[in-house]
């Protein structure tokens, strides 16, 4: 059985288990929320290293971060290394993304390995595996492709379903200013440009599903028509695939396939909220899946920024899955610096996000780190930081020039805090 099933059927399985101790949550609370389809846990049968974690918006906020080659930059090794500095940063799920040379091989490695949850976006795979150009490509390939990283071990599939022919007309139409940026979204509308035909993972839908309830693969309804800019954001287009997905949504839970939503996408602020508010009502509050959202179009080299305030603000309202932004985002593949601050700059926006929502224990860390800096304990301060090693390094290389345990070089024996600790004790405040 699926996650969804077994919960629909009342069974608690060893994955909500897990969950619930990790979210502080009766098993049952999961269970019930799993069988709502208000919760998954991707977990395919054959990724047997995982360490499950749960995705929904009444659970903590989750991160997922994308790696893998291109035909530039090609270095397994290298993405390997960005994998595991990933994990170790505490990232809930890792993609491959790869659109180059042999995947296989590296998937196979990430599901024997990795102990995060792993997706990957078939269409990217499906020229490269067969070594055919895309147009000479038939909507049996697609399927097949789905079925081998199911057989892989791979626990989530973006699958752009929502696109189909009448997109094409809409596009045609020249309303929008960067019409399609989806990456799997483009290769789909071209597919069916060239082809003259339906999309397939929409036509065969039904079929796919029955691959993903085999090896219990979660479906992400990937938004093909996210907004690649401010001024396309809300519109007509993105809002039509919406309501196709919400479609989409319902026929996965009938068939017991675990299923989320992937949202915008680039959107001013304003509109995050609504974003998040819709989705819950046309798809059935499946968990909400967003790449940001970047709320200013105008920071190349600085978006894991505009995404972490989009990403805050969208997962106070909803969104229960954050896909990272690095630095590099419209610019290059990743380095693994890259991969550091965005990881970082999507972790600061979840627990910010799950602070603001309520999640039981989530504002713990932040009370221990204020006990800490009351008393000036550094050690203490460094271990409930996000990201310990850079604060220590940072406070190390710029010491006070006199031995001052109890102060750092911007204030000196200024601090604000040592002149309360030692007036409300009675002791001379010593500045000189």
């Amino acid at each position: 059985m699926t996650q969804i099933e077994a919960a629909k059927k009342g069974i608690v399985t060893v994955e909500m288990e897990k969950v619930s101790k990790k979210e502080g949550r009766t098993s049952e609370e999961i269970r019930r929320l799993v069988a709502a389809g208000k919760v998954v846990i991707p977990a395919n049968k054959n990724h047997k290293c995982l360490d499950p974690n749960g995705v929904g918006r009444e659970l903590k906020t989750k991160i997922n971060v994308n790696l893998g080659v291109s035909r530039d930059c090609n270095d397994y090794e290298l993405e390997m290394k960005k994998v595991m500095s990933a994990i170790d940063l505490g990232a809930e799920a890792i993609m491959d993304l790869s659109s180059h040379g042999n995947t296989e091989p590296f998937r196979k490695k990430l599901t024997s390995e990795c102990t995060a949850m792993i997706g990957t976006v078939p269409v990217y795979d499906a020229v490269i595996h067969y070594k055919r150009d895309l147009g000479t490509l038939c909507a049996k390939d697609f399927i097949d492709v789905v079925r081998l990283h199911a057989e892989n071990g791979v626990d989530f599939v973006t699958l752009h379903c929502g696109i189909t022919r009448k997109t094409i007309e809409q596009i045609k139409s020249g309303g929008r200013t960067m019409n399609i940026v989806s990456r799997g979204g483009s290769l789909v509308f071209a597919w069916m440009s060239m082809t003259g035909e339906e999309n397939p993972f929409y036509e065969y839908y039904d079929e796919i599903l029955n691959i993903c309830h085999e090896y219990d693969v979660t479906v992400s309804l990937g938004d093909a028509c996210r907004p690649g800019c401010l001024a396309d954001a809300t519109d007509q287009v993105q809002i039509e695939e919406l309501i196709r997905l919400g479609e989409l949504v319902k026929r996965a839970r009938e068939k017991n396939v675990q299923v989320m939503v992937e949202g915008p996408g680039h959107v001013p602020m304003d509109q995050i909220a609504a974003n998040m508010k819709i989705e819950q009502t046309i798809c059935g509050d499946a968990p909400f899946y967003v790449l940001g959202p970047l709320v200013t179009d105008i920071a190349p080299g600085y978006d894991h920024i505009t995404a972490a305030i989009g990403g805050a603000i969208a997962a106070a309202n909803g969104a229960a899955f954050l896909c990272y932004v690095t630095p590099a985002e419209h610019l290059a593949l990743p380095n693994v610096e890259d991969v550091h601050e965005g990881i970082i700059a999507s972790k600061i926006a979840a627990h910010a996000a799950d602070i603001a929502k309520g999640i039981p224990g989530a504002i713990d860390r932040d009370n221990r780190m204020a006990a800490a800096r009351k008393k000036l304990d550094w050690d203490a301060q460094f271990a409930e930081a996000l990201d310990p090693k850079r604060a220590k390094e940072i406070r190390e290389s710029r010491a006070p020039e006199d031995d001052h345990s109890d102060t750092c070089s911007m204030c000196g024996k200024f601090c604000a805090v040592r002149s309360m600790n030692k007036a409300l004790a009675g002791e001379n405040v010593d500045i000189l």
